[in-house]
């Protein structure tokens, strides 16, 4: 692994975690499950494979001081800012390059960094498992097992089998398929070959630069002068001209869907991507009504609910009340039936509509 590069995408907004996730404090930056933040627990994962000084984070200029104070085992040069989002496709771009300059050749894990993975050692003999099918030449990805008809991700289809690495499972990627409805998820479940699509990556970086030009070379060429500037003073100043005009498009609609080559390292760990509050009650420990409780609450003939409290705010107190959601913050106090996570969403559009910076 001496030669293996790790680049996190921790750009996201986190909005169906409001209120505790924000604009300036999304929810890789904030403590939501164990002690530590989503960000630090992605890099604690990463380290017993990959040293810190091979460690790149991607994120937005807003968030760029807050994730180096937080990470202080990495150099300012290792958290790159972006100045606008411009979705994957053009973070894998842009890290590819980077990492092909910084050593040619070298591989390159790519992965968010507000997923919770458990436990780690098995994590981390995956990720040996597929950097050494990228050594191949191959673009490779991690497939979970479904373990219910989940509409939240997208899937994998897989083909035919590789060899085994290490007696980890190894299949060629037949095709990406979009977040199903239910049926459709449920026949997934039932056809025994398709996975969830986790959204991490290995690649070397001289073959997924090869990929991104013949797919989407619009992109690599346009990234060229960035990481020919990265380490300079001057990185920052060509990195905001050439980034704003580029078009948003995710990795797997520029290349993994278009790709010949795509291999699935079968992920024996619990995954899960918190994409809202309901996905809490997997992580966090419940009482015998199945309440679960964090930060200074109060629950009363409760059953099924979330209450959460964060540091500095308001006692939430609850009597009598079942299969709900209630959080509270500083400012901002949110209920919603457990099961609706999602729609916490267009209670952030409602406030911006309304333009309550202040909340967002």
């Amino acid at each position: 692994m001496s030669t293996t590069y790790a680049v996190i995408m921790a750009g996201g907004s986190g909005t169906r975690f409001w209120p505790v996730s924000r604009a300036a404090s999304p929810k890789q930056l904030v403590r939501i499950i164990g002690e530590t933040t989503m960000i630090q627990a992605t890099v604690i994962r990463l380290m017993p494979l990959i040293s810190a000084d091979r460690i790149l984070i991607i994120t937005t200029a807003q968030l760029a001081v807050e994730t180096r104070r937080q990470l202080p085992m990495l150099k300012p040069e290792q958290v790159i800012a972006e100045p606008v989002g411009r979705d994957t496709a053009a973070c894998v771009a842009l890290a590819g390059l980077i990492v092909e300059r910084l050593s040619p050749g070298a591989t390159m894990i790519m992965l968010p960094a507000d997923q919770v993975i458990e436990p780690a050692d098995s994590f981390q003999k995956a990720l040996a498992a597929g950097v050494a099918v990228a050594e191949q030449g191959r673009l490779v990805t991690y497939g979970i097992v479904p373990r219910h008809p989940a509409t939240g991700y997208g899937y994998l289809a897989l083909g035919e089998s590789h060899p085994p690495v290490d007696g980890i499972r190894v299949s060629a990627v037949s095709r990406f398929v979009e977040k199903p409805d239910l049926d459709r998820a449920k026949a997934y479940l039932a056809a025994g070959n398709f996975r969830w699509n986790s959204g991490i990556f290995t690649w070397r970086t001289d073959v997924v630069l090869r990929e991104l030009a013949v797919h989407c070379g619009w992109l690599t060429e346009a990234l060229k002068p960035v990481a020919a500037a990265y380490g300079s003073a001057r990185f920052d100043a060509v990195l905001a001209e050439v980034y704003g005009p580029l078009k948003k498009v995710s990795i797997d609609y520029a290349l993994m869907e278009h790709a010949k080559d795509v291999a699935a390292v079968e992920g024996d760990f619990a995954w899960d991507d918190v994409g809202s509050w309901d996905a809490l009650p997997a992580h966090l420990a419940a009482d015998a009504s199945g309440t679960i409780s964090r930060g200074e609450t109060i629950a009363v003939g409760c059953s099924d609910c979330l209450l959460f409290s964060e540091p500095g705010a308001p006692l939430v107190a609850a009597a009598n009340c079942h299969g709900l959601t209630i959080v509270a913050t500083k400012d901002a106090i949110l209920v919603v039936p457990r099961g609706e996570g999602q729609a916490v969403k267009q209670v952030v559009d409602e406030l911006a509509k309304r333009g309550r910076k202040d909340l967002l």
